[in-house]
């Protein structure tokens, strides 16, 4: 059984729904239990039978949860400005917790998937960054959530550390929703050109949860191992590289095309300097997918393509 941590949140509800269509047995905490305390991790791992059966998600009436084999761990601090003036609480989250959730893993004799970012990252780099180069994060989000990492490989072996970048998703605020909003409520927006990265659509990233989860509970069977991926960290988001302005456009582009936006703007490049913030952002976040896509055999989508079935979506909801 998976125990999810985080399910209510933007890639949490979309694994959420892909463990359920999977139908692979799995239990929620979010907000109801701090990932900063132990304690609470202890006692909902320990009552997880009672709490899975509430949920009502994925256990009839009846059934008998099975062990929790797999946590997925979503749960974070992401307000990145935010985070220059509330550096303890993120550091509690990104880090502290992170450390409680792989002691309480490896005592449940568990395996662990946690998502980071590419704000370990500097962002000097003019060539994909890959899983072994050294980090230098950026900011106190990026260090809060490279130390989540450190403390994990301190603490346990079998982890998967999935390094994700610019992720957007139909559960809550994001840059998609964000720039639709916005093109349809004004005549002119400008928006960053400066800044490389890729964006990565959340529906890809938990299949590919899924797939680390039902590749490595068939391993014994398939491939005679304890795991068909071996553990460690991974990058994963969609595949090519633009820039914020260039992902703006084409959500105009889209957007007209599907009917999501319903009046003309003027998309506009600027420069990071012209739009100062709190937090310093990486200026090149590209990440190599080739360890994933060697080790996994999964097929990874262009960032284009995962962005048109996103708008098109019947889903597709501007919060």
């Amino acid at each position: 059984m998976v125990w999810l941590i985080g399910y209510k949140g933007m890639l949490g509800s979309e694994i959420a729904n892909q463990l359920t269509e999977n139908k692979i047995q799995w239990i929620g905490s979010d907000r109801d239990v701090d990932i900063t305390n132990p304690v609470e991790l202890r006692k909902f791992a320990q009552s997880h039978e009672t709490s899975a059966n509430r949920t009502g998600l994925t256990v009839s009436k009846g059934t008998v949860p099975e062990k929790i084999t797999w946590v997925i761990n979503c749960a974070a601090y992401t307000a990145v400005d935010k985070s220059e003036s509330d550096q303890e609480l993120c550091e509690k989250l990104n880090a502290e917790g992170p450390l409680n959730i792989a002691r309480v893993t490896r005592e449940l004799g568990a395996k662990l998937i946690h998502i980071s970012t590419d704000y370990v990252f500097d962002g000097t780099a003019t060539t994909p960054y890959t899983e072994e180069t050294p980090k230098q994060p950026l900011g106190v989000y990026g260090v809060t959530k490279a130390k989540g990492e450190d403390e994990i490989e301190k603490e346990m072996t079998q982890y998967y550390i999935l390094r994700t970048a610019w992720l957007y998703g139909f559960n809550g605020k994001n840059f998609v929703y964000t720039m639709t909003n916005l093109m349809n409520t004004r005549d002119e927006i400008k928006v960053v050109g400066d800044q490389k990265g890729t964006p990565t659509c959340a529906l890809d990233l938990a299949a590919v949860i899924l797939k680390i989860i039902m590749q490595s509970d068939r391993a014994p069977l398939l491939f005679g191992k304890k795991s068909a991926l071996p553990y460690g960290v991974y990058h994963f988001t969609n595949l090519g590289e633009t820039t914020w302005h260039e992902f703006a456009r084409k959500i105009y582009e889209l957007g007209k095309k599907h009917g999501r936006i319903t009046k003309d703007c003027n998309v506009m490049s600027c420069t990071t300097e012209e739009y100062p913030t709190p937090a310093k952002r990486p200026a090149y976040s590209v990440l190599s997918k080739d360890k994933i896509m060697t080790n996994l055999k999964f097929k990874i989508p262009k960032w284009e393509e995962s962005l048109e079935k996103f708008i098109r979506s019947p889903r597709f909801e501007i919060k």
